[in-house]
């Protein structure tokens, strides 16, 4: 089957969202809802407030009754009851007349405006007014929220206020896209898990944590597979132990080297739907699919995997979640370069920078060494300048830029 190959980095977004699952739901309660994308628009089963209330402690009155009051000529009023909050009083205010109102209250029939209780005085049941009365301290019905109309929409991931906001309008519980399912296996003989000693020319494994904490951050549920060695073999064995999963992240084997074993499976048994991306770092990604199973090869250096996982595991991610929030490629600032940025002739190059507010401006400078090897510049960095082929920045004009914080966790 033909494959596509070098193929822009928007277009590859485009193919790996299109292989995610459709979103399946789940119905949980609130408290077990946090950082889950919305499935279903959510509307408020309630006006708030339900009524007309008060926004401070003080005394409903009619505001004509106390248009002249003032320090050195304060107006009296009769107090005639009182009003706790979620206690309504019964009767009607009339001319002369006010009620105790406390926070929330509502506001009585006839009272048209709120004294605060800093300014009164009251004995003997009459209180003493020295401020007039405000219409402003009435929060009116529905100002809030109105019954039926919507207030969340689906595809946003839920935070704190959002899940408050849902309580508030009276649900107990949200629809919310299933996680999305991903399996991480990362290869090669020369890779050695953390922890263990290390023989000249191995490497420790930083792919695996890398890739599943993305994932997770993303919002999918993660399983770490056993690492497997430049054996073909063994990786479809691997592959097909992994269980009921919605994608495979593999790193390492996708270049053009004789060991690559995962460009070698997918080629020879599976199914390519590319085979490099006009990107760098990261050009050598591959994705396909093996029986059936979506697998996203990513290249072995740590900073090609990050990147590549940010731009389109991220896709397929989101896509399974129903998420209508913007991804990372998406998700650009305008900056000012500090120092020249150049692309790496006709792919798409996204250059590790700091990005700085100085004097209400974006500014950012590069990171040193943009080799794909050198992890550290991932910690360094807080942001992604996205170079277009051929590009050369100089200092002093705009570059766009993805920050990287809401994405790392």
């Amino acid at each position: 089957m033909p494959h596509l190959t070098q193929i822009p980095v928007q277009d590859a977004i485009r193919i790996v969202a299109k292989e995610a699952p459709t979103p399946t739901l789940e119905a949980l309660e609130l408290n077990r809802a946090l950082g889950r994308t919305l499935a279903t628009d959510i509307a408020s089963l309630a006006d708030h407030p339900t009524v007309d209330n008060s926004a401070l402690d003080g005394y409903a009155c009619r505001v004509v009754d106390t248009e002249a009051a003032t320090d050195e000529r304060p107006v009296r009023l009769a107090v005639i009851g009182e009003v706790p909050a979620g206690t309504p009083f019964s009767g009607t205010i009339g001319p002369g007349q006010a009620v105790g109102i406390y926070t929330g209250g509502a506001v009585p029939a006839g009272a048209t405006g709120i004294v605060p209780v800093e300014v009164t005085s009251e004995q003997d049941g009459v209180v003493s007014v020295s401020r007039p009365a405000t219409a402003s301290a009435i929060r009116l019905r529905a100002q809030d929220l109105k019954r039926g109309s919507v207030y969340l929409e689906a595809g946003r991931r839920l935070s704190v206020a959002d899940l408050a906001l849902a309580a508030g309008m009276g649900q107990d519980r949200v629809s919310v896209g299933r996680r999305p399912r991903l399996a991480v296996l990362s290869t090669g003989d020369e890779v050695v898990p953390p922890g263990r000693s290390l023989k000249r020319g191995q490497v420790y494994d930083s792919n695996t944590t890398a890739i599943g904490l993305l994932a997770q951050v993303a919002g999918a549920d993660v399983v770490l597979l056993p690492h497997v060695g430049d054996d073909i073999e063994v990786l479809g064995e691997a592959i097909d132990s992994a269980g009921e999963i919605d994608l495979l992240v593999t790193s390492g084997g996708v270049s053009m080297g004789r060991y690559d074993i995962v460009r070698d499976l997918l080629f020879e048994r599976g199914v390519v739907l590319f085979w490099k991306v006009a990107m760098r770092p990261g050009g050598p990604v591959l994705f396909g699919r093996w029986r059936d199973l979506p697998v996203l090869g990513l290249p072995g250096n740590p900073v090609s995997t990050m990147v590549v996982f940010l731009t389109l595991g991220r896709a397929f991610v989101q896509a399974a979640l129903g998420s209508s929030e913007p991804l990372p490629y998406d998700s650009r600032i305008l900056a000012t370069a500090e120092e020249p940025l150049s692309a790496a002739g006709f792919k798409e190059t996204f250059h590790r920078v700091i990005l700085e507010s100085r004097e209400g401006r974006h500014l950012v400078r590069g990171t040193g060494n943009q080799n794909s090897g050198i992890l550290r510049s991932m910690v360094e960095a807080n942001g992604l300048a996205v170079l277009p082929p051929h590009a050369r920045i100089e200092a002093g004009e705009q570059v766009e830029v993805i920050p990287l914080e809401p994405y790392l966790g």
